[in-house]
């Protein structure tokens, strides 16, 4: 029997792994990840001392130790594993990419074939190459359709997760420039997300899921057997977008019946995930009218696109993530809303390499002359652009921001907190 089957035998026993040597429950196995900052070899003996059936290891040293299986590299005997266990499985999978949209689109997929199966999902955005195969290995076994988010910020990176969850469906929420600086170009993002089409054009009984409205993906999947959704009248599943104000309502149709929707989503721009959830709804034969309870019911969380009303404000956050794509969608989405005293803060964008200058600079000459009552901007790929720029207010980081809202507080205000996580502009909240 060679390791990985013998790993396996174990697994089946308790089918729980983890990483985090502090969430040990008994008889789950501990793969000791080592990173530059952390190694998990040395809680290897704890892990066992605290009810670990094995702990799998790099460390030469941990050798003869009983319940420590010693490997050459811990994450890639962990990639093996679940791509094993998900050779032993017949269950339909979901594999979800895409430049903006995967985690929300992946929860309305889930949200609404909830309403029918028994889904594992993705939890959160645990969509690389550690997070994919845990999500593979945390499936219960009784799981009847598992959606697998995958993310990518390098060529290559899709195929690779593609070959560990072997996806039989899929779609890509769309191709923007998010990450370019790994991708060279937005040739290389669209070539690396259509890595999904090509795993699923040698899948036998696939199916692709495919905005009708997007010229690039629907060129690309023209070979595939698909699903198409969106505006276009030549859609499979066709719907429009009836605005949002704040909260987005749309319709889709079913022949000659016509299912109104009024989502908990901010923003017009959730259209296309709300649909590509219709659309996967369908094809497993969910009730069209599950399908549209389940998209009313959802509510956002992790400041993806939240509206949350403080005592002082009223307050549109989505400062996880920021892109150039999203970030034009998030500001379109704000300027069409009613609203008094509009005011925006707006954190800087990541991974944008050599364009990163360019795409910060588009947000700035739009924001010039906007009428919004207060533009702030957060980050230093901001700092050298807005010199002059009188009606915008600059700081170096979340906390110098903090500072100048706890001397000047805002009250009465529409306020859009939009940029990338690791501006920390989610920690402003308790100020506004």
């Amino acid at each position: 029997m060679n390791q990985i089957e013998q790993l396996y035998e174990i697994y089946l026993r308790t089918r729980c792994v983890t990483t985090d040597s502090r969430r040990i429950t008994p008889g789950c196995v501990f793969f000791a990840l080592k990173g530059e900052t952390f190694d998990g070899n040395l809680f290897a003996r704890q892990a066992l001392q605290d009810g670990a059936s094995l702990c799998v290891v790099s460390d030469p040293q941990l050798e003869g130790v009983e319940g420590c299986m010693v490997v050459e590299d811990v994450l890639v005997v962990l990639q093996n594993l679940a791509r094993r266990h998900r050779d032993s499985l017949s269950i339909p999978v979901v594999g979800i990419t895409g430049t903006n949209g995967k985690t929300t689109t992946k929860e309305l997929v889930n949200a609404v074939l909830s309403r029918r199966y028994r889904v594992h999902a993705t939890q959160g955005n645990f969509n690389n190459h550690l997070g994919v195969p845990l999500t593979l290995l945390s499936m219960p076994a009784n799981t009847e359709i598992a959606i697998i988010e995958m993310g990518a910020n390098h060529p290559g990176e899709i195929a690779f997760l593609c070959n560990i969850a072997r996806p039989t469906c899929g779609l890509i929420t769309n191709v923007g420039t998010a990450h370019i600086e790994g991708f060279g170009s937005f040739e290389g993002v669209v070539n690396t997300k259509t890595e999904l089409y090509r795993h699923l054009a040698a899948t036998e009984g696939s199916v692709v899921f495919v905005n009708a409205d997007n010229p690039i993906l629907m060129e690309r999947a023209a070979e595939l057997t698909s699903k198409s959704y969106g505006k276009a009248e030549n859609a499979a599943v066709k719907g429009s977008c009836a605005g949002s104000n704040p909260y987005m309502r749309f319709y889709f149709e079913d022949g000659d019946n016509v299912y109104t929707v009024q989502t908990q989503l901010l923003g017009s721009y959730n259209f296309d995930n709300a649909m590509a959830a219709v659309a996967v709804g369908q094809h497993f034969g969910v009730d069209l009218f599950d399908i549209k309870e389940a998209l009313e019911e959802y509510v956002p969380s992790n400041n993806r696109s939240q509206f949350k009303k403080t005592e002082r404000n009223s307050l549109i956050l989505d400062c996880y993530n920021a892109n150039p794509s999203s970030m034009k969608a998030a500001l379109d989405n704000f300027d069409q809303l009613k609203a008094d005293n509009k005011m925006v803060i707006l954190g800087s964008m990541k991974e944008l390499g050599v364009d990163s200058e360019k795409e910060h600079r588009h947000i700035v000459e739009r924001l010039k002359n906007s009428g919004y009552s207060r533009i702030m901007l957060v980050g230093p790929e901001f700092a050298q652009l807005v010199e002059g720029v009188g009606e915008i207010s600059w700081f170096g980081d979340s906390a110098m921001l903090k500072e100048s809202l706890q001397q000047n507080p805002v009250c009465g205000a529409t306020i859009l907190v939009k940029g990338s996580n690791s501006n920390k502009l989610w920690t402003l909240e308790e100020l506004l």
